[in-house]
């Protein structure tokens, strides 16, 4: 799964696993965030929605998890 760790002005590092890499921001879809989880399609990093939500409610019930 490939999830945005930072956006600069004019990069973007995406990690892979264990593996981070740069693009440039022109690569990127304009509605992609920090913490999404992409695609790669047509030359564009696009968000995967369904995908980076699963993500953030994984993280939510982690979060929750250590309240308990």
């Amino acid at each position: 799964m490939l999830i945005i760790d930072r956006i600069s002005e004019n990069t973007v590092v995406i990690e892979d696993g264990d593996t981070r890499f740069e693009v440039s921001r022109s690569e990127l879809a304009p509605d992609v965030r920090e913490g999404d989880a992409v695609l790669f399609e047509n030359g564009v990093y696009r968000k995967d929605t369904d995908a980076t939500e699963k993500r953030r409610q994984e993280i939510i019930r982690l979060q929750d998890s250590l309240w308990e």
